[in-house]
């Protein structure tokens, strides 16, 4: 039993080493990446305000799709992925109408996160 757990202890601090050599790598990686921004583009600025996005997330795709659709109704339940994704696609396009009636500038784009 005492060699199990002089077994495990080394395997586990073998782990812990590479996990840490892993983190110090990652960081250099990163530091890298950064300088080699900075080089590219010197008129980037880190401290430049961040752009504002509006998100929107339909809360429940498959029930508006049931409300709005007779054939999303029967859809919903076998393809629920496509359903969702013309909601969004839907939804994206009443937007663009309203925003262009409005006449105001946007960009409207579908993320999947």
């Amino acid at each position: 039993m005492a060699t199990f757990l002089l077994i495990l202890s080394l395997l586990l601090a073998i782990f812990s080493g590479v996990l840490c050599w892993q983190f110090f790598e990652q960081r250099t990686i990163i530091a890298r990446l950064m300088d080699q921004t900075l080089q590219v583009d010197p008129s980037a600025d880190l401290k430049k305000e961040p752009d504002l996005i509006l998100t929107l997330k339909v809360l429940n795709p498959i029930a508006v799709a049931k409300r709005e659709s007779r054939s999303a109704r029967v859809l919903a339940d076998k393809l629920p992925v496509m359903v969702r994704k013309m909601v969004y696609q839907g939804v994206m396009k009443e937007l663009e109408k309203e925003m262009v009636e409005r006449e105001i500038d946007v960009e409207l784009n579908i993320e999947y996160r």
